[in-house]
Protein backbone atom coordinates (compact mmCIF):
# COMPACT_ATOMS: atom_id res chain seq x y z
CA UNK A 1 0.00 0.00 0.00
CA UNK A 2 1.44 3.35 -1.16
CA UNK A 3 2.01 5.84 1.51
CA UNK A 4 -0.89 8.55 1.00
CA UNK A 5 -3.34 5.40 0.58
CA UNK A 6 -2.52 4.39 4.26
CA UNK A 7 -2.51 7.26 5.89
CA UNK A 8 -5.89 7.81 4.52
CA UNK A 9 -7.64 4.66 4.46
CA UNK A 10 -7.06 1.53 6.59
CA UNK A 11 -8.02 -2.45 5.48
CA UNK A 12 -9.93 -4.73 7.84
CA UNK A 13 -7.21 -6.77 8.59
CA UNK A 14 -4.93 -3.43 9.52
CA UNK A 15 -7.97 -2.89 11.74
CA UNK A 16 -7.58 -6.34 13.26
CA UNK A 17 -3.85 -5.93 13.86
CA UNK A 18 -4.77 -2.18 15.63
CA UNK A 19 -6.80 -4.12 18.13
CA UNK A 20 -5.27 -7.30 18.91
CA UNK A 21 -1.85 -5.34 19.34
CA UNK A 22 -4.21 -3.09 22.08
CA UNK A 23 -3.10 -0.12 20.25
CA UNK A 24 -4.92 3.38 21.42
CA UNK A 25 -7.29 3.86 19.08
CA UNK A 26 -11.23 5.06 18.74
CA UNK A 27 -13.78 3.57 16.55
CA UNK A 28 -16.54 5.63 15.36
CA UNK A 29 -19.77 4.49 13.84
CA UNK A 30 -20.52 7.22 12.17
CA UNK A 31 -24.30 7.94 11.21
CA UNK A 32 -25.54 10.69 8.91
CA UNK A 33 -27.99 12.12 11.67
CA UNK A 34 -30.12 10.41 14.47
CA UNK A 35 -33.09 8.52 13.27
CA UNK A 36 -31.77 7.81 9.78
CA UNK A 37 -30.00 4.32 10.65
CA UNK A 38 -31.40 2.42 14.02
CA UNK A 39 -28.67 2.89 16.62
CA UNK A 40 -28.50 -0.49 17.79
CA UNK A 41 -28.21 -2.11 14.80
CA UNK A 42 -24.76 -4.33 14.60
CA UNK A 43 -21.41 -2.45 14.56
CA UNK A 44 -17.61 -3.54 15.18
CA UNK A 45 -17.19 -4.54 18.73
CA UNK A 46 -15.90 -1.29 20.65
CA UNK A 47 -17.11 1.56 18.71
CA UNK A 48 -18.77 4.78 19.48
CA UNK A 49 -21.67 5.71 17.72
CA UNK A 50 -21.31 9.34 16.26
CA UNK A 51 -23.67 11.73 13.94
CA UNK A 52 -23.12 13.93 10.87
CA UNK A 53 -25.87 16.37 12.37
CA UNK A 54 -25.01 17.05 15.80
CA UNK A 55 -21.40 15.71 16.47
CA UNK A 56 -19.35 16.83 12.92
CA UNK A 57 -21.75 19.81 11.97
CA UNK A 58 -22.65 23.12 13.29
CA UNK A 59 -26.54 24.84 13.18
CA UNK A 60 -27.37 25.58 9.61
CA UNK A 61 -28.42 28.79 8.90
CA UNK A 62 -30.51 30.02 6.00
CA UNK A 63 -27.34 30.43 3.75
CA UNK A 64 -25.00 27.87 5.37
CA UNK A 65 -25.97 24.41 3.66
CA UNK A 66 -27.51 21.39 5.85
CA UNK A 67 -23.69 20.38 6.92
CA UNK A 68 -22.22 23.74 7.77
CA UNK A 69 -18.53 23.44 9.59
CA UNK A 70 -18.82 22.68 13.23
CA UNK A 71 -17.90 24.94 15.80
CA UNK A 72 -14.40 24.13 17.27
CA UNK A 73 -14.71 24.14 20.72
CA UNK A 74 -17.61 21.96 20.72
CA UNK A 75 -16.08 19.17 18.32
CA UNK A 76 -13.20 19.19 20.79
CA UNK A 77 -14.97 18.47 23.90
CA UNK A 78 -16.97 15.70 21.12
CA UNK A 79 -13.42 14.17 20.64
CA UNK A 80 -12.35 14.16 24.32
CA UNK A 81 -15.37 12.63 25.39
CA UNK A 82 -14.79 10.01 22.54
CA UNK A 83 -11.60 9.50 24.40
CA UNK A 84 -9.48 10.80 21.53
CA UNK A 85 -6.05 12.10 22.37
CA UNK A 86 -3.27 13.83 20.46
CA UNK A 87 -1.50 10.54 19.67
CA UNK A 88 -5.02 8.00 19.54
CA UNK A 89 -5.64 6.26 15.99
CA UNK A 90 -8.89 7.18 15.12
CA UNK A 91 -10.82 4.85 12.43
CA UNK A 92 -14.24 6.29 10.91
CA UNK A 93 -16.19 3.75 9.31
CA UNK A 94 -20.34 3.92 8.45
CA UNK A 95 -22.57 0.96 6.62
CA UNK A 96 -23.76 3.42 3.70
CA UNK A 97 -20.98 3.24 1.34
CA UNK A 98 -18.43 5.53 2.93
CA UNK A 99 -19.88 9.23 2.51
CA UNK A 100 -20.83 9.57 5.58
CA UNK A 101 -17.39 8.13 7.24
CA UNK A 102 -15.44 10.59 4.65
CA UNK A 103 -17.14 13.93 6.06
CA UNK A 104 -16.27 12.96 9.35
CA UNK A 105 -12.71 11.82 8.34
CA UNK A 106 -12.62 15.08 6.43
CA UNK A 107 -13.96 17.29 9.62
CA UNK A 108 -11.48 15.72 11.91
CA UNK A 109 -8.46 16.08 9.74
CA UNK A 110 -9.75 19.67 8.77
CA UNK A 111 -9.21 20.45 12.71
CA UNK A 112 -6.05 19.29 13.63
CA UNK A 113 -5.93 15.31 13.80
CA UNK A 114 -3.76 13.52 11.66
CA UNK A 115 -4.03 10.32 12.27
CA UNK A 116 -7.71 9.61 11.45
CA UNK A 117 -8.65 7.37 8.40
CA UNK A 118 -11.53 5.97 6.99
CA UNK A 119 -11.94 2.21 7.27
CA UNK A 120 -11.98 0.73 3.62
CA UNK A 121 -15.07 -1.28 2.60
CA UNK A 122 -17.31 0.26 6.07
CA UNK A 123 -18.79 -2.29 8.57
CA UNK A 124 -19.92 -4.41 5.21
CA UNK A 125 -16.25 -5.59 4.91
CA UNK A 126 -15.29 -6.09 8.62
CA UNK A 127 -19.10 -8.22 8.68
CA UNK A 128 -17.45 -10.53 5.49
CA UNK A 129 -14.17 -11.11 7.47
CA UNK A 130 -16.72 -12.48 10.17
CA UNK A 131 -15.36 -10.20 12.71
CA UNK A 132 -17.08 -9.80 16.29
CA UNK A 133 -19.81 -7.51 15.84
CA UNK A 134 -21.89 -5.75 19.05
CA UNK A 135 -25.54 -4.01 19.12
CA UNK A 136 -24.50 -2.29 22.11
CA UNK A 137 -24.38 1.61 22.05
CA UNK A 138 -22.08 3.99 23.00
CA UNK A 139 -21.94 7.68 22.71
CA UNK A 140 -18.73 8.11 24.56
CA UNK A 141 -15.70 6.60 25.92
CA UNK A 142 -15.05 5.64 29.90
CA UNK A 143 -11.64 7.84 29.94
CA UNK A 144 -12.19 11.07 28.31
CA UNK A 145 -8.95 12.28 26.11
CA UNK A 146 -7.40 15.94 26.37
CA UNK A 147 -6.80 16.59 22.64
CA UNK A 148 -6.33 20.09 21.51
CA UNK A 149 -7.99 21.05 17.95
CA UNK A 150 -6.74 23.59 15.58
CA UNK A 151 -9.66 24.77 12.37
CA UNK A 152 -8.31 25.03 9.07
CA UNK A 153 -6.21 22.38 8.69
CA UNK A 154 -8.06 21.05 5.12
CA UNK A 155 -8.52 23.72 2.62
CA UNK A 156 -12.05 24.78 2.27
CA UNK A 157 -13.55 27.42 -0.50
CA UNK A 158 -17.11 29.40 -0.40
CA UNK A 159 -19.58 29.90 -3.33
CA UNK A 160 -17.42 32.71 -5.10
CA UNK A 161 -14.26 30.67 -5.09
CA UNK A 162 -16.33 28.03 -6.16
CA UNK A 163 -17.71 29.80 -9.09
CA UNK A 164 -14.28 31.19 -9.75
CA UNK A 165 -13.16 27.76 -9.68
CA UNK A 166 -15.45 26.38 -11.90
CA UNK A 167 -14.88 29.15 -14.97
CA UNK A 168 -10.92 29.06 -14.25
CA UNK A 169 -9.35 25.61 -13.25
CA UNK A 170 -12.07 22.93 -12.09
CA UNK A 171 -15.04 22.54 -10.12
CA UNK A 172 -16.27 18.83 -9.74
CA UNK A 173 -19.85 17.74 -9.38
CA UNK A 174 -20.03 14.60 -6.67
CA UNK A 175 -23.76 14.10 -6.48
CA UNK A 176 -25.32 11.64 -9.20
CA UNK A 177 -25.90 11.70 -12.86
CA UNK A 178 -29.82 12.76 -12.52
CA UNK A 179 -28.77 15.65 -9.51
CA UNK A 180 -26.36 17.44 -11.95
CA UNK A 181 -28.40 17.28 -14.55
CA UNK A 182 -31.68 18.65 -13.11
CA UNK A 183 -34.86 19.86 -14.24
CA UNK A 184 -35.36 23.01 -15.76
CA UNK A 185 -39.13 22.96 -14.73
CA UNK A 186 -37.79 22.68 -11.49
CA UNK A 187 -36.37 25.43 -9.56
CA UNK A 188 -32.91 25.05 -7.42
CA UNK A 189 -31.96 21.66 -9.73
CA UNK A 190 -28.99 20.87 -11.76
CA UNK A 191 -25.21 22.48 -11.05
CA UNK A 192 -22.70 25.16 -10.80
CA UNK A 193 -22.31 26.45 -13.85
CA UNK A 194 -19.29 25.72 -15.63
CA UNK A 195 -18.71 22.04 -12.80
CA UNK A 196 -17.82 18.97 -14.30
CA UNK A 197 -19.84 15.81 -13.17
CA UNK A 198 -17.72 13.42 -11.20
CA UNK A 199 -20.20 11.25 -9.25
CA UNK A 200 -18.49 10.32 -6.10
CA UNK A 201 -20.01 6.23 -6.80
CA UNK A 202 -17.46 6.28 -9.47
CA UNK A 203 -14.37 6.18 -6.63
CA UNK A 204 -15.32 2.76 -4.91
CA UNK A 205 -15.93 -1.14 -6.60
CA UNK A 206 -17.21 -3.43 -5.07
CA UNK A 207 -17.47 -1.73 -1.42
CA UNK A 208 -14.19 -0.32 -1.64
CA UNK A 209 -11.88 2.52 -2.67
CA UNK A 210 -10.37 1.38 -6.19
CA UNK A 211 -6.83 0.79 -6.30
CA UNK A 212 -4.82 4.24 -6.01
CA UNK A 213 -3.57 4.22 -9.28
CA UNK A 214 -6.99 4.36 -11.01
CA UNK A 215 -8.49 6.94 -8.89
CA UNK A 216 -5.11 9.21 -9.53
CA UNK A 217 -5.54 8.08 -13.25
CA UNK A 218 -9.48 9.30 -13.09
CA UNK A 219 -8.78 12.57 -11.38
CA UNK A 220 -5.43 13.80 -13.62
CA UNK A 221 -7.92 13.27 -16.59
CA UNK A 222 -10.40 15.21 -14.73
CA UNK A 223 -8.14 18.25 -14.05
CA UNK A 224 -6.29 17.11 -11.00
CA UNK A 225 -2.73 18.39 -12.64
CA UNK A 226 0.61 19.29 -10.47
CA UNK A 227 -0.46 22.64 -8.00
CA UNK A 228 -4.00 23.42 -10.02
CA UNK A 229 -6.42 24.24 -7.53
CA UNK A 230 -9.53 21.44 -7.59
CA UNK A 231 -12.91 22.04 -5.53
CA UNK A 232 -15.68 19.64 -4.48
CA UNK A 233 -18.82 20.27 -4.27
CA UNK A 234 -22.47 18.02 -4.29
CA UNK A 235 -25.44 18.09 -1.95
CA UNK A 236 -24.25 19.27 1.81
CA UNK A 237 -20.73 17.94 1.42
CA UNK A 238 -20.57 14.10 2.09
CA UNK A 239 -20.23 12.92 -1.56
CA UNK A 240 -17.39 15.65 -2.13
CA UNK A 241 -15.76 14.48 1.34
CA UNK A 242 -15.62 11.21 -0.32
CA UNK A 243 -14.24 12.10 -3.53
CA UNK A 244 -11.23 14.22 -1.23
CA UNK A 245 -10.82 10.94 0.38
CA UNK A 246 -10.34 9.06 -2.82
CA UNK A 247 -8.12 12.14 -4.22
CA UNK A 248 -6.08 11.91 -0.93
CA UNK A 249 -5.93 8.13 -1.08
CA UNK A 250 -4.35 8.47 -4.81
CA UNK A 251 -1.58 11.54 -3.64
CA UNK A 252 -3.81 14.04 -4.79
CA UNK A 253 -5.64 17.24 -3.28
CA UNK A 254 -8.67 19.34 -3.56
CA UNK A 255 -10.54 21.97 -1.57
CA UNK A 256 -14.38 21.29 -0.14
CA UNK A 257 -16.78 23.37 -1.21
CA UNK A 258 -18.71 23.09 2.77
CA UNK A 259 -22.24 24.70 1.49
CA UNK A 260 -22.52 22.29 -1.80
CA UNK A 261 -25.05 22.93 -3.58
CA UNK A 262 -27.82 23.22 -0.11
CA UNK A 263 -25.98 26.46 0.14
CA UNK A 264 -25.69 27.45 -3.60
CA UNK A 265 -29.08 26.79 -4.34
CA UNK A 266 -30.68 28.77 -1.33
CA UNK A 267 -29.22 31.76 -3.08
CA UNK A 268 -31.60 33.07 -5.36
CA UNK A 269 -28.65 35.22 -7.11
CA UNK A 270 -26.62 32.24 -7.97
CA UNK A 271 -26.95 31.41 -11.77
CA UNK A 272 -27.95 27.38 -11.90
CA UNK A 273 -27.03 25.41 -14.98
CA UNK A 274 -29.33 22.11 -15.92
CA UNK A 275 -28.16 19.81 -18.67
CA UNK A 276 -25.36 17.28 -18.91
CA UNK A 277 -22.72 19.99 -19.89
CA UNK A 278 -20.80 21.87 -17.55
CA UNK A 279 -22.04 25.93 -19.86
Amino acid sequence: MNEARANTLITVDELVQLIDAQAAIVLLDVIDEQGAAPEGRPKIQGSLSAHLATDFSGTPTGTSGRRPLPDLPELQAKARAWGICNDTAVVVYDNSGGAQASRAWWTLRWAGLSNVRVLDGGYGAWAAANHPSSNHVATYATCAGDVVLRAGCMPTIDADEAAKLAKQTRLLDARPWASYVGDPAKAGTGHVPGAVHAPAGDNVADGKFKPSEDLHARYSRLGAQGSTPIGVYCGSGNAAAHTIAAMSAAGLAAALYVGSWSAWSADLSRPVATGPEPK
